[in-house]
Formats: C-alpha cells, structure tokens, sequence
C-alpha cells in the first residue's frame, strides 16, 4: 500500500472531528454507550436509511431492552416487531446473537474483535462500529457513506476489481483512523457522507476537508490508486 500523506492525514482528522462537533446529527443511539443498543441500531441501519429506522428504534428496545429480554422472545414476535423495516434476515440474525450472547456470553456483547465477528450476522462495519462506539476501541469503519469520502479525499482509482478497490478503501480507513478518537471519527465520516458528501450534488463549498479532498483539488497531491 502506498503511503499516505502525513500531513494530509491529520488535517482531514482534526477538521473532520471539529467539523463534526459543531454539525453532527443528534441521533438516539449516540446518546448511549450500551452495546446492545448500539448493536440495535446498527442492524436497524444496514442497507436502510436513518429516517426510516427513527421510527422502529425506541418502540423496538421499549419491547425488547436487553439482549435477555430479546432472546427470550419468539422468533414470530421479534418479526412482528421489526415488520416494515425489511430485510428480515436482519431480525433473525439479531434475535439469534441476543441468545448467542445470553447463553455463552453471560448477556454481556464481547469486546474482542474476532469474538463479535463471529455472532450471526455481524460483519467488519459492524462489528467496528460497535467496538468503537460502545467500548472507544480503535476500530475503523467503511459503510458506503465513508467509502464514498475516503475516495473522494485521498483520489482512489479503481484499478482491477470492485473487491481490490473495497480492500483498498479498507486500508485507508484503518490507517486515518486516530488513535483514541474513533468513536468520534467514524461518526463524523458517516455524517460527512451523509449530509455533505452525497453521491449526486455534494456541497463541496461547505466541506470541512475540502481544501485537502483531491476531488475538489486533483493537482493537490498525486492520486492514489486502488491497486497501490
């Protein structure tokens, strides 16, 4: 992988963490540090957007308000409870880790990467979203809203398969992410993305990195390529 600029790096940390103290979204599930309601919402989130999960959120932890009380229900009312949302793989997957969590975790989501990534239905967004924002560990993230900023900023090409630009997108979340900040980071990236950075009509004038963002800059610095 071919090395970040260093300076770069940094000022897209420290503009994009003060840009999002200032304009982050107040958000239910970022006023806890609970991982089974953080794990909610990000099951909630997958493939379905914010406004929509607003909705299911706080009348499906009222129902269900701990991994036990989740576990302990049928698989028909947890259905009944997320009936609307889509993607039902989802509840499924999300009643069977509160069983999982109850029976061989003592009720308590683990902490460790590899322990989280193996519960049924808990990828590497996921499971870095959780880790970061329930236990502040530094895990990165990259949903498509942060993908979708990194290649903008740092110039990534696609060269070769979608896979190779993916894991390449990977590379560079895990490498910016700050040590000790990522909970913050990643939830002002997602932000960036989703208010600012759209995929039509980004509002580029506004952007906090745009003075580094080799999209609005492509003589800036050199281009990074996926395959790099």
């Amino acid at each position: 992988m071919r090395r970040l600029d260093a300076e770069q790096v940094r000022q897209f940390q420290r503009r994009l963490i003060r840009w999002y103290a200032r304009h982050g979204r107040d958000l239910p599930w970022r006023r806890t540090r609970d991982p089974y309601r953080i794990l909610v919402s990000e099951v909630m989130l997958q493939q379905t957007q914010v406004d929509r999960v607003l909705g299911y959120y706080e009348p499906f932890l009222r129902r269900y308000p701990t991994f036990e009380d989740l576990a302990r229900s049928s698989e028909f009312e947890v259905r009944e409870a997320w009936d609307g949302l889509g993607y039902y793989a989802r509840a499924r997957n999300l009643h069977r880790t509160a069983q999982e969590v109850s029976t061989t975790h003592g009720g308590k989501l683990p902490d460790d990467p590899e322990a989280i990534r193996r519960l049924p239905g808990i990828g590497r967004y996921t499971a870095g979203a959780v880790l970061s924002f329930a236990y502040n560990r530094d895990a990165a993230i990259l949903d498509t809203n942060a993908a979708r900023v990194l290649r903008r900023v740092f110039g990534v090409r696609l060269r070769g398969t979608q896979s190779r630009l993916h894991s390449r997108l990977w590379q560079i979340a895990e490498a910016v992410t700050p040590a000790g900040r990522a909970d913050r980071f990643n939830q002002a990236i997602m932000d960036l993305g989703a208010t600012l950075c759209r995929v039509r009509r980004p509002e580029c004038p506004r952007c906090p990195v745009r003075t580094y963002c080799r999209s609005v800059r492509p003589d800036a610095k050199r281009r990074v390529g996926a395959t790099a």
